[in-house]
Formats: structure tokens, C-alpha cells, sequence
């Protein structure tokens, strides 16, 4: 069994476990349960970050596998790993640990929330993994599954609207993307859908046709990341979801659409050429809409929600810079908004938990009753509007740069969506932690260690990465030059 499938299989021997564990054991608010869903995430968690010693810096496909699968029809179970996708990989493992952790209040079906959260895990690793059209096609409907039942069962008042709305959303922009993969499998004479030999046929197209290709795999991924005007699923969709899914929603579901993005553009480097206006142009849209939605909002989980396509954004521009520092900059956000959305939604969830509301308008000076939940929110806030010391401010100044070299004075604009996001984080920490103590508010417990360890892991990673930024860049330097490169001349 190769180093990669392993780890794939990981989470899905806890969900065996889970399953065929007698139903007698299931006491104490499904403690065996749980301990096993933290063991085997706790694993993988420690054996993929084990594997950034064996990773190399290099372009090529690292812990390669293949094996054919339907020779007939050009698929394989084809896995590999590249500096775009191992961080994503890193990422994965260490939030679907800590929502899992932050999962101690779910005491209803616990048996089958844990195996769908494992599931889940499994699932979004193997997009990441996968270097076969076909099995990435799989694993990304596969993920549907276990969210949906998440949502559906696990969440809140209006749980089913969220749940539907989230599966058709995603299954209507995944029919764009499968017909753009159908012709560019159709113009290979071999009948693969090997990632290299696809990428190999699509440039034999005319261009007005990788042009159409390239604008189906835009609506199947912008679903995903999401970007306007495909993010109607999103803001409900995180409200309604309990907060350790939404720690996986944001953090780690919302990177799969950029990945996917990343990966048409390597397939069609003149079709995002030719379309480099419509991206830049959506992706300063939804920045600066993003984060007005979330400056006007008084759910603190739909202020989260609304930046997170801000965010986002940041991400679409430096992709659509299609030059080293703005490539950089958009991986850097991704992996930095993974650690940014993650620790807000866990202590927006475990408030939630304590006081039975969200609304930004029925707190006032928590630092008096709740000193360790107002640090590590404050630090996770200003994180968000990329404030210099934390991995925000790096991601955000590459992709500033990148989009400077490419479109000059027109990235002022991506200025006035930083200043938006310093906006609503300052205004929020005043809410949250200033003015007298209310009556109601008196009592409200701090962060327990379990906690306290959750976020800390979060926030550390924030510090650490921000201040020492070449331990993450080293693993996507060579992979983003290399992409880089397709693009010069064009």
C-alpha cells in the first residue's frame, strides 16, 4: 500500500471501527466513539505532517501511485502530491482534527456524526490526491454526501433549506465542469483522463473552445470557493451548520474550488489568459462586496461567512495574476484563510455554546469575564484583515504584489477591501470586548484546556507561519514558478 493511499484509508478504518463497534459500548455520551474518531484523525494528522521531511521542493509529483482502473475508458487510480497540493493536504488533517475536538457537545447520533466527519475528511483528501480527472470527479461528489447529512441532521433551525441548498449549488456548477471535461476528453485519441494527458489534448483546441472549457471549469470551482455571483449557498449554509462543520466548510471545503481553479488553468493556460479581465474583474468584486455583507452583519457566523468570500477573493486575484508573487500570494491565502476562518467559526461556536446567541449587538466587555476567549479572538481578527505578524498579511501583500505587477494602479481597489475587513474586525472586537459587563453576560465560563489547546494550535499557526513564512513557502515555491512559467509569452 503507497505512502498516499494510507493516509486516504486512514479515517475510513475509523469509520469502520465506528460502524461495527457493538451498540452496548455507546455510554457516557458515546465517549468510546469519539475517542476513536480522535485517534485515527489524530494519525493521519501526525503521519502527513511526518511526511513534509520526505517532501521535496521540487515541481514534480511526489508519493506518485497508479493504478489502471477502467483501461477501456482511460481511468485510473492515479494519486499524487505537488507544492499546491500538500499544504492543502497539511491543512486538511490539522482542521479535520480540531473539529473534530471542538465536536464535544454533539451527543445526539454521535456514532453517525463521527463516521460522517471521517468520511468527509477522506473524501477531501482524496481531491487533493488525486491526478486523474475521473477520481477527482468522484472524490469532489463524494464530499456532498457527508455534508449534507451533517447539515442536515447536526444543524440548526433551518437546517434542511441549508443542506439543499448546498447540494444543488454544488451538483449544478459540477455539471459545468463535468461536460468541460468530457470534450477535452473527447479530443484525446488514447481515451484518458490521466490530468497530464488531458492538459497535453486540451491544447490541441481551438481557442474559442478552451475559452468554453475554461468557463465551465470558472462556474464548477467559483461554486465551490465561492465567488459572486455563485455564493447564494454559503451564508446560510454556515449559520445553519453546527460549528465544527463549519470549521471544515470554511476552512478546507472553500480551498477545493481554488485548487480545482488552479489546476483548469495549468490545462488552459491561453483560455485564463484570454479571460484574465472577467477574473480580476470578479475577484475585486467579490472582495469589496464580501466584505460590505460582512461589515453589515450582527450574526457573528454570517460576518465570518460574508469574509470568507472577501478572502476568497484575494485568492481569484492572485490567480489571476498568472505571475510568481500573485500564484504565491493565492496559495499562501489559501492555506492562510484555512487557519484564519477555522479559529474564528471554533470560538464563534463555542460562544454560541455558552450564551445561545450570535448576535454581535448582546455582548459587551467579555475580556472582563472571558480574558483567554477575548486573546485568541482578537488575534484571529486581526489576523483576517491581514495585520503584519500573522500569515494574513503575507498572503495578502503577495497577491497585492502580484496584481501590481500585472494591472498597476487598479489594485488600489484590493486597499479598499483591506480596509473594509479592518473595519468590521475592529468594530466587532470593540462589541465583543468593550463597554460595561452585562447582567446576563457575568457567568459565561472562559476556554477550558481542551479548548484552550484548539485554538491555541490555531493562533500559533497564525504567529508562526506569519513570522517565519519560509517553512510553508519552501513546499509551493518550485510548483508555483513552474506554473508561472506557462504563462510567459502568452
Amino acid at each position: 500500500m503507497g505512502i498516499l493511499t494510507l493516509l486516504l484509508v486512514m479515517p475510513l478504518f475509523g469509520v469502520v471501527l465506528i460502524t461495527l463497534i457493538p451498540g452496548r459500548l455507546f455510554s457516557d455520551n458515546s465517549r468510546v466513539v469519539r475517542t476513536i474518531a480522535l485517534i485515527t484523525s489524530a494519525s493521519a494528522l501526525l503521519f502527513s505532517w511526518g511526511l513534509i521531511f520526505s517532501f521535496e521542493s521540487v515541481a514534480n509529483l511526489q508519493f506518485s501511485e497508479q493504478v489502471p482502473w477502467n483501461p477501456r475508458l482511460g481511468t485510473s487510480y492515479s494519486l499524487g502530491v505537488d507544492g499546491f497540493s500538500f499544504p492543502m493536504i497539511l491543512l486538511t488533517t490539522l482542521l479535520s482534527f480540531i473539529a473534530i475536538l471542538a465536536s464535544k457537545t454533539i451527543t445526539y447520533q454521535c456514532r453517525g456524526y463521527y463516521a460522517l466527519m471521517l468520511f468527509l475528511q477522506s473524501a477531501i483528501l482524496g481531491v487533493f490526491m488525486a491526478q486523474d480527472w475521473s477520481l477527482f470527479y468522484v472524490f469532489w461528489e463524494l464530499t456532498l454526501i457527508p455534508l449534507f447529512f451533517l447539515i442536515d441532521r447536526w444543524g440548526g433551525k433551518h437546517r434542511n433549506q441549508a443542506a439543499l441548498n448546498f447540494v444543488l449549488y454544488t451538483m449544478g456548477g459540477s455539471v459545468f465542469m463535468l461536460i468541460s471535461l468530457l470534450v477535452v476528453f473527447d479530443a484525446i485519441p488514447e481515451q484518458s483522463f490521466a490530468m497530464a494527458d488531458m492538459a497535453a489534448a486540451a491544447g490541441t483546441l481551438p481557442a474559442q473552445t478552451q475559452v468554453l472549457i475554461f468557463l465551465g471549469f470558472l462556474v464548477g470551482f467559483g461554486v465551490k470557493m465561492p465567488i459572486f455571483p455563485m455564493h447564494g449557498w454559503l451564508p446560510l449554509a454556515h449559520v445553519e451548520a453546527p460549528s465544527p462543520v463549519s470549521i471544515l466548510l470554511s476552512g478546507v471545503l472553500l480551498k477545493m474550488g481554488s485548487y480545482g481553479l488552479i489546476r483548469a488553468a495549468t490545462m488552459l493556460p491561453e483560455a485564463v489568459m484570454t479571460l484574465q479581465p472577467l477574473l480580476v474583474g470578479l475577484a475585486l468584486f467579490s472582495l469589496i462586496y464580501g466584505g460590505l455583507l460582512a461589515w453589515r452583519q450582527s450574526d457573528l457566523k454570517k460576518m465570518i461567512a460574508y469574509s470568507s468570500v472577501s478572502h476568497m477573493g484575494i485568492v481569484l486575484l492572485g490567480i489571476a495574476a498568472l505571475n510568481t508573487a500573485g500564484l504565491m500570494g493565492a496559495v499562501m491565502q489559501m492555506f492562510a484563510h484555512g487557519l484564519v476562518a477555522a479559529a474564528l467559526f471554533l470560538l464563534v461556536g463555542l460562544l454560541y455554546e455558552r450564551t445561545h446567541t450570535r448576535d454581535i449587538n448582546h455582548y459587551s466587555s467579555l475580556i472582563q469575564v472571558t480574558p483567554r476567549f477575548a486573546f485568541f479572538m482578537s488575534l484571529a481578527l486581526l489576523a483576517g484583515m491581514g495585520i503584519p505578524g500573522t500569515i494574513g498579511f503575507v498572503s495578502e501583500l503577495h497577491a497585492m504584489i502580484g496584481g501590481f505587477e500585472r494591472w498597476g494602479i487598479l489594485i488600489v481597489l484590493v486597499s479598499l477591501g483591506v480596509m473594509i475587513s479592518a473595519a468590521y474586525a475592529v468594530r466587532t472586537i470593540g462589541r465583543l470586548f468593550t463597554g460595561p459587563v452585562r447582567a446576563d453576560m457575568r457567568e459565561v465560563p472562559d476556554l477550558q484546556p481542551v479548548e484552550l489547546f484548539a485554538a491555541g494550535t490555531l493562533v500559533v499557526g497564525i504567529i508562526f507561519y506569519g513570522i517565519y513564512p519560509f517553512a510553508i513557502m519552501q513546499l509551493m515555491t518550485a510548483s508555483v514558478s513552474q506554473l508561472s512559467t506557462l504563462f510567459v509569452g502568452l
